[in-house]
């Protein structure tokens, strides 16, 4: 079944806005550790070509490279126009493939191929062509009809005639940024993207037969205003892109220094943003796309839609998916991994991930093994944030467990969410009610035992959850 329809209500959003983790990964990044690197990542890798039922594999790739900032990012990028850094880059990134990949035995099949940013359309699709190949030589692709090659798009640096040669190359997928298309956002966010360049791409992009396109918006950026916002979400509607993801804009300069450049008396204050997002709930669901959880909207016959019905959507650092059970692959600066039990991650600055390739190392930095709990509680969460439900009677089967005693604390401190009527708690499951599906971060949090640290230790600083 799909979720409920969600019910909006701005005072109960008002109380519940505070920081919080988006739960792509339980633990989230903050808790990894340098304790975690090449020899443990290698050792994951074996034991996850030893289970019995050997996993799918997803690539992740990142490219960080952008032509100009947007003021409101927060992304591992790096501000050039230099094509030669392109070239460098991708040098490197073929000798950690080179490195990895003979590490997976070649029966496991990769079902999915992400590229993102940065602006992975930085590089060339000839350059795009030679690192899909690579790639595919040194893993085993699946050829079934549900593998996904999808790349993270800048219209503004691509034409149709790029569509074309992106779909030859094997892409069956691509999600555009256009957060917004008043111009006078556009002007104080640094991004001038006209409505003609964006349709063209998407035009394009279908007619060379790519099966699935998504666009991004963000609500709360500066001198947004509700006539300027609707007048977007008519327009993307009219384009009628698959799937939506409608972000909050984190305004946190103290962490993104690109966002110094947005005037704080520019950014609207909670009531108004509350607004704009009732206001694109509003709009995308009467235009027929299904709420999927966590800021993205699907029209109800795309893959998500589909997946979250029959119990099959996953969450991971690439975001929403329809590939559960798979073990993720990150390749390139930042990139993350989730093999097995574990997670790790590349550097996140340039120069000390290319050191770790020129010296022959597998650039993992950080990360950290799960122990029983931890994979408890990321089933738990991955179950709340794809499906809207914590089902305690299977969870109870899978981990030996009686889920009243073992959580009994943070059933406590979900107490308060029950009263305001945001989930409702029955014998065999738990589940977020129409009012509590734009809360989900906030129902997550009452099972995150990360979240309480020692009184000398700093609290990792999180976006808000609205």
């Amino acid at each position: 079944m799909y979720l409920q329809q969600i019910a909006f209500d701005a005072g109960l959003l008002r109380r519940y806005d505070r920081p919080g983790p988006r739960y792509t990964s339980y633990p989230t990044a903050p808790q990894f550790t340098a304790a975690f690197g090449e020899v443990q990542l290698r050792n994951a890798v074996q034991a996850s070509n030893e289970e019995p039922i050997p996993r799918r594999l997803s690539l992740y790739v990142h490219v960080p490279f952008c032509f100009s900032p947007c003021f409101y990012c927060g992304c591992n990028r790096i501000i050039t126009r230099d094509k030669a850094r392109g070239d460098a880059y991708l040098a490197r990134l073929h000798r950690e493939i080179a490195m990895l990949a003979p590490l997976f035995d070649r029966d496991r099949e990769v079902i999915q191929l992400h590229f993102g940013g940065g602006t992975p359309n930085f590089l060339s699709p000839a350059q795009l062509g030679d690192l899909v190949d690579a790639l595919r030589r040194q893993f085993h692709f699946a050829d079934s009809t549900d593998r996904d090659i999808s790349i993270e798009l800048d219209p503004r640096f691509c034409d149709p005639e790029w569509m074309a040669a992106l779909a030859r190359i094997g892409f069956n997928r691509a999600s555009l940024g256009v957060q917004d298309f008043d111009p006078v956002v556009q002007e104080a966010v640094n991004r001038i993207q006209t409505i003609d360049e964006t349709r063209a791409v998407v035009d394009a992009a279908r007619a060379a037969g790519l099966r699935s396109i998504n666009i991004d918006l963000i609500y709360g950026l500066p001198k947004q205003t509700l006539d300027g916002f609707a007048h977007t979400l008519d327009i993307v509607t009219g384009i009628r892109p698959d799937r939506l993801a409608v972000y909050s804009y984190a305004h946190m300069p103290q962490l993104f220094k690109a966002q110094k450049q947005i005037q704080e008396s520019d950014l609207l204050d909670g009531e108004a943003k509350l607004a704009l997002l009732q206001l694109a709930i509003e709009k995308l669901t009467a235009a027929g796309y299904l709420y999927i959880g966590m800021d993205h909207f699907a029209l109800p016959d795309d893959d998500l839609a589909q997946a979250q019905a029959r119990g099959g959507l996953h969450r991971n650092f690439m975001g929403y998916t329809t590939h559960a059970n798979s073990d993720l692959i990150g390749l390139g600066v930042s990139a993350i991994s989730h093999i097995g039990n574990t997670f790790s991650q590349n550097p996140r600055d340039l120069p000390a991930w290319e050191v770790a390739v020129d010296n022959g190392r597998l650039p993992a930095f950080r990360g950290m093994q799960l122990s029983e709990d931890d994979e408890l509680r990321a089933d738990l969460i991955q179950s709340l944030m794809c499906q809207g439900e914590i089902p305690v009677t299977a969870l109870e089967r899978r981990y030996g467990i009686h889920f009243d005693a073992y959580f009994a604390d943070c059933l406590q401190r979900l107490q308060p969410l029950v009263e305001d009527r945001l989930v409702e708690i029955r014998h065999d499951r738990i589940t977020a009610t129409s009012r509590g599906r734009l809360l989900l971060r906030n129902i997550a949090m009452c099972f995150d035992r990360y979240l309480d640290p020692p009184p000398d230790t700093a609290r990792p600083r999180f976006s808000r959850a609205i």
